[in-house]
């Protein structure tokens, strides 16, 4: 295995990491500053007001995004375990 095959998997690896967080990430980021927005304008501070509706859309997004998230990640890691295998049975 040379450095560019293992460049090319940790691009992969990296591209794999960024799909799986980003759109939870960005879920909780958006809902957030739209809580935050409503706090602002409304001049309520709850702390509970800010973390249910969070968690809430964290959790909703995890339910439609996972079978993308399983796909992705398996996918990757057949690849990987396939490339494991071609290395050693060279």
């Amino acid at each position: 295995m040379n450095d560019s095959e293992t460049a090319l998997l940790l691009r992969d690896g990296m591209l794999v990491m960024l799909k799986l967080g980003g759109p939870p990430l960005l879920v909780a980021l958006v809902v957030g500053l739209l809580v935050a927005l409503l706090q602002a304008i409304t001049q309520i501070n709850e702390a509970t007001l800010a973390f249910v509706p969070k968690a809430l859309a964290l959790c909703a997004a995890l339910v439609l995004l996972g079978p993308f998230m399983l796909s992705t990640l398996s996918g990757y890691t057949h690849a990987l375990l396939d490339r494991l295998v071609a290395i050693g049975g060279s």
